[in-house]
């Protein structure tokens, strides 16, 4: 059974504007390239004519995949108040006592630990979902080790 995807408004809008340039911008300059790297001559021993063609099956794999996830997802909204964490919620949290840090709850479609955007399927997601402001909980952290987080602060991205 496949699993529900969850988008952010927010993430729906950057998957728009993603595909928007894969397949104008990014199509037509992978194009150009294996174009320019025919021209190199026999194509059987061409590096570049083969890193062009391994880049058009990425970017068309990824066309594919966004198209996929717009036309499946379900887009959730925050609440515009709530006393428990949801997807859409901004969370700042106090880890193992020490470190505050943010986080956004959002679907797996969208996560980006880089900017602090988890997956409420994550383990830390999925330990903070439901939570209320100032409850304790616990999360297996990537390295397996037990992360505890104090729930400071609930509000809308």
């Amino acid at each position: 059974m496949a699993r529900e995807i969850i988008l952010t408004e927010e993430g729906r809008e950057g998957l728009k504007i993603e595909l928007e340039r894969l397949e104008t911008e990014k199509r037509a300059e992978v194009g150009e390239r294996i174009k320019n790297a025919r021209e190199f001559g026999d194509i059987s021993e061409n590096s570049e004519y083969d890193d062009a063609k391994n880049e058009q099956a990425w970017v068309e794999s990824r066309i594919a995949e966004i198209n996929h996830i717009l036309a499946n997802a379900t887009v959730v909204e925050a609440p515009k108040r709530s006393n428990k964490v949801a997807i859409g919620n901004k969370v700042t949290v106090l880890m193992n006592g020490g470190v505050e840090r943010e986080f956004i709850i959002v679907g797996v479609a969208e996560a980006d630990a880089a900017e602090g955007k988890i997956s409420n399927e994550s383990p830390l997601g999925a330990a903070l979902l439901g939570a209320h402001k100032g409850d304790e909980v616990v999360a297996e952290g990537p390295t397996g080790k037990e992360i505890k987080l104090t729930i400071l602060k609930i509000g809308k991205k």
